[in-house]
C-alpha cells in the first residue's frame, strides 16, 4: 500500500510542490489505538516521552518515532485521555490523527521528500490516502498540508475552495469542534465528523455536504473501513477513478493511476457530479 500511494504522490508532484502527506490505514492491534502526533522539536519532544505519558495515564504505552512524527500506542478506552496528556506534558506536540488504524505522516517539501522522510513505500495496510499541495488559501505549514483528520480514524483531502468556510466554522466551534488552522479543508473534514457524531454515516454526511457546502470541491474522505469521494454538482475539480477485483483508486489526474497493478483492464471513469461514491470493507457500496 505504502508504495502505490507512494508512487502516485510523486507523480504528482507538479499539482502541489509546496508540501505532502499520506495517510495509512492499518496495523491495528486488538484493544489499542494510535495517536500520530508531530514535532518541530522532536529529539527535545520524543525524548522521555513513553515515560511521561505512563506516569500521566497509568497505563503502558509505546512509542514509535519516524523522523519529525512519532505514534503513540495506548489502550483503546485512553484514546482521549491520551490526547490530553499528550497536550499536558508535550503542549508543542501537534495531533495528525487519532484512531484505532489511522497513521498520517505530513510535512512541508516535495513529495519525494517528504515520502522518504517516512519511509513510506515500506508501509502496509487496507486503505490510504495521499495529497501533494500548492497552497492558495493559507500559510504553507505542516498543520496546513493535507490530509486533515478531525475525527476517530477519519481523514479528508480536499482539491477546490469553499466560499462559505467561514460562516461555517463559526457554527461548528458553537457545536464544539476545534480548529488548529484556517485552511477551509479542515473546515469541510470538521463538518463531515460533526454530521457523523449525529449519527449520519459516511455516505449521509457527503450527501448532506451537497446541500450545506458552497464553493467548488472534491473530496476523498477515509474511515476505518472504507474510503468515500464527493465532487461538487458542477465539478470542474479534475477527478478520475479505476476499479478492479482487486482496488479502487482516485486521483486528480489519470497519470497517477498509470502504474498500478491490472490498471490496463481496470473500469476507468469520471465521477459523476453532485454523486456520493462510498466503498467499505465488507459491504457494498
Amino acid at each position: 500500500m505504502g508504495e502505490l500511494l507512494s508512487d502516485m504522490l510523486v507523480t504528482m508532484t507538479d499539482r502541489g510542490p509546496d508540501s505532502a502527506g499520506i495517510a495509512i490505514y492499518g496495523g491495528a492491534e486488538a484493544g489499542k489505538a494510535k495517536v500520530t502526533v508531530q514535532s518541530a522539536t522532536p529529539e527535545v519532544d520524543f525524548a522521555g516521552l513513553d515515560g511521561a505519558l505512563e506516569a500521566a495515564l497509568g497505563s503502558k504505552v509505546s512509542v514509535a518515532v519516524k523522523d519529525t512524527h512519532a505514534v503513540v500506542t495506548v489502550d483503546a478506552g485512553l484514546l482521549d485521555a491520551a490526547k490530553a496528556a499528550i497536550a499536558s506534558v508535550r503542549p508543542g506536540l501537534r495531533v495528525m490523527s487519532s484512531g484505532e488504524t489511522i497513521e498520517i505522516y505530513k510535512e512541508t517539501g516535495l513529495p519525494k521528500d517528504v515520502v522518504a522522510r517516512f519511509d513510506i513505500a515500506s508501509m502496509t495496510g487496507t486503505h490510504g490516502i495521499g495529497h501533494t499541495r500548492m497552497a492558495t488559501e493559507s500559510a504553507v505549514t505542516t498543520l496546513g498540508a493535507h490530509p486533515f483528520s478531525t475525527g476517530s480514524d477519519q481523514c479528508l483531502v480536499h482539491n477546490g475552495s469553499l466560499s462559505n468556510h467561514n460562516n461555517l466554522r463559526r457554527e461548528l466551534v458553537k457545536a464544539g469542534m476545534s480548529f488548529a488552522t484556517q485552511n477551509d479543508s479542515e473546515v469541510a473534514a470538521a463538518y463531515l465528523t460533526a454530521e457523523m457524531n449525529k449519527g449520519e454515516d459516511l455516505g449521509g454526511a457527503l450527501g448532506n455536504a451537497i446541500d450545506d457546502l458552497d464553493g467548488f470541491f472534491t473530496f476523498v474522505v477515509g474511515t476505518k473501513s472504507g474510503f468515500g469521494v464527493l465532487r461538487d454538482p458542477i465539478a470542474c475539480k479534475p477527478a478520475v477513478m479505476a476499479e478492479t477485483d482487486q482496488y479502487v483508486a482516485f486521483g486528480s489526474e489519470y497519470r497517477a493511476l498509470v502504474n498500478l497493478p491490472g490498471i490496463e483492464t481496470a473500469r476507468v471513469w469520471e465521477p459523476e457530479p453532485a454523486t456520493v461514491y462510498f466503498w467499505d470493507h465488507g459491504q457494498a457500496a
